[in-house]
């Protein structure tokens, strides 16, 4: 009865298996299924694949083993011969990531979420992933991508500063998974989709992230305040009590002082009135106390006798009719 190569009881998350025995006999039926492929692997490279289907195993269809065969000494035709059957499922596939990281002004990020994948080039994939990495089974190749994945995505991170990463999280996104979809590429691994589903800093770069988001205060304030709570906490953990506590609240007053201290407006200009001698703001049009006219005669106005329209007093003609101003 002829050898029967074939992947059962394959599991819903199954990626790759290896078929138990590396001794295969010419004639052997190799029942590949659909969403299936068989690579035959042999001293640390991929040769011939098969597709879904049933066949019988004959020097015709393992044209790239069978080169390399014939170039050993005392390979015969019919003697078995030693072989490593790799079934990888072409299934789409989904996986957790989860990693730390860091933006540009290093600011700690904690990140996860999820993706997909599915295995697009079996000879690529088995020479890089599967034998490249020794990963023989469905544990080694997801945590081979899970570890891809995150050192990837740490290293696109770091691109971005904090208020993007929170602020554009969406685009940032897009972006980072465009860019990996080539690094999977490499490895016969098309990522179909790749979502950040949490993210998170420390408390001290949320809450300088809590200003910079609002807008109410500008970086270098940020970093101000920052300096006051370090003086504060820094104080506060050394010796001396009362005395110590006096030291901050001389010091905090200095640091805030140079962020929060109120812009004093300065004093409004006064005219005297030529009528009263009233003090007067100097931008008043009129005398709030006799009521006169403190316009500059240039800027004072009269009516028009032949249209009715207000012009200038020093007017000599009207600039909407022409008439002559006696």
């Amino acid at each position: 009865m002829p050898q029967v190569i074939e992947w059962t009881n394959v599991g819903s998350e199954d990626v790759v298996w290896r078929y138990p025995t590396e001794d295969i006999t010419w004639g052997a039926q190799l029942i590949v299924h659909e969403y299936e492929m068989a690579v035959f692997f042999r001293d640390g490279k991929a040769y011939d694949i098969f597709q879904a289907g049933r066949h019988t195993l004959t020097t015709l269809n393992l044209p790239l083993l069978t080169g390399l065969l014939t170039r050993l000494a005392g390979f015969g035709g019919n003697k078995p011969f030693k072989s490593t059957v790799l079934f990888i499922s072409t299934k789409i596939f989904a996986g957790k990531w989860g990693t730390r990281a860091q933006t540009t002004e290093l600011a700690p990020l904690q990140v996860y979420g999820q993706f997909w994948f599915k295995v697009n080039d079996a000879t690529l994939f088995v020479n890089e992933v599967v034998g490249g990495q020794k990963a023989f089974n469905t544990e080694g190749v997801n945590n081979f991508l899970r570890g891809f994945l995150n050192e990837k995505i740490i290293n696109e991170l770091s691109h971005y500063d904090l208020i993007t990463v929170f602020t554009r999280l969406n685009e940032t996104s897009i972006i980072v998974k465009n860019t990996l979809i080539d690094y999977f590429k490499r490895v016969g691994v098309e990522l179909t989709d790749l979502r950040f589903e949490g993210i998170d800093t420390t408390p001290e770069y949320r809450e300088r992230l809590f200003w910079l988001k609002t807008g109410q205060t500008a970086p270098g304030d940020v970093l101000r305040m920052e300096t006051v709570k370090s003086a504060a906490a820094s104080l506060g953990q050394g010796g001396g009590g009362a005395g110590a506590l006096g030291a901050g609240m001389v010091l905090i007053p200095q640091i805030m002082s140079q962020q929060s201290a109120p812009q004093v407006a300065p004093a409004a200009t006064l005219v005297i009135c030529p009528k009263c001698s009233e003090k007067v703001p100097a931008t008043s049009k009129f005398c709030p106390n006799c009521g006169i006219n403190l316009s500059p005669p240039n800027q004072q106005a009269m009516t028009c006798p032949n249209c009715g329209k207000s012009i200038p007093t020093n007017n000599k003609f009207c600039p909407e009719c022409g008439h002559k101003i006696v």
